[in-house]
């Protein structure tokens, strides 16, 4: 495993199986980023940045609940994930979450999620050009959402669920026209994620995002 070789000091481990990675890694080194792909929670915490991607569902249990309609779950990388984004949040490095790395997060902040939503038919998967609406959540014009995109933005998604109940001292930074969440950040911690995928928007406008991420430095915990 070796790091891609461009002209940056940073680094961003991708906590991901690499069959399912290749939009992401691709993503980002267009960006000329430097980026790997690993299961290995150790070998990502040596990394500046870490990226929680999309993927399938999360297992019920760890937002203590019994599957009510999850699918494709993979128990052993929501563990490897879990960890991972524990040795980041320890060391006040940057988290980014995709999708379902969204929704870790979430859960790993104690939130949990709706495992179907009845609106899931507006959040699925149709291709390059598919498209819905995001909208600042009006809390604050400090988080990344405002800066990057302003009041609203057109952006992808593909997914069934959603959360439900935020983790602790996550906020909402936008929302659906269906109320889903679409955004959040943490309100100290380097920390951001969203629903949609910006590695696959078409019209470049998620490389904002990925810039933004990379851009963000780590903070100093108080021991």
């Amino acid at each position: 495993m070796t790091l891609s070789d461009t002209d940056t000091d940073k680094n961003i481990a991708i906590l991901g199986r690499s069959r399912d990675t290749i939009n992401y890694e691709n993503a980002l080194r267009r960006l000329k980023l430097s980026c790997f792909t690993t299961l290995d929670p150790e070998t990502a915490a040596a990394a500046s940045h870490l990226l929680l991607p999309g993927g399938g569902d999360i297992t019920p249990a760890f937002f203590g609940q019994q599957n009510r309609g999850s699918r494709n779950i993979d128990t052993e990388l929501d563990i490897l994930q879990m960890q991972a984004l524990e040795s980041f949040l320890q060391q006040g490095k940057p988290v980014l979450g995709i999708c379902k790395g969204m929704q870790v997060i979430n859960v790993a902040f104690g939130g949990t999620i709706t495992q179907h939503i009845l609106t899931a038919a507006n959040h699925q998967w149709n291709g390059a050009d598919q498209r819905h609406q995001v909208y600042h959540s009006g809390l604050t014009r400090t988080d990344f959402f405002y800066q990057l995109y302003g009041l609203s933005a057109p952006v992808n998604s593909a997914h069934h669920q959603a959360i439900d109940s935020l983790g602790k001292n996550l906020l909402p930074v936008c929302r659906a026209a269906d109320n889903i969440i679409e955004g959040i950040q943490h309100i100290a911690l380097p920390v951001i994620a969203v629903q949609w995928h910006p590695e696959r928007l078409p019209d470049g406008t998620g490389d904002r995002l990925l810039q933004y991420f990379v851009e963000t430095d780590s903070v100093t915990i108080p021991h």
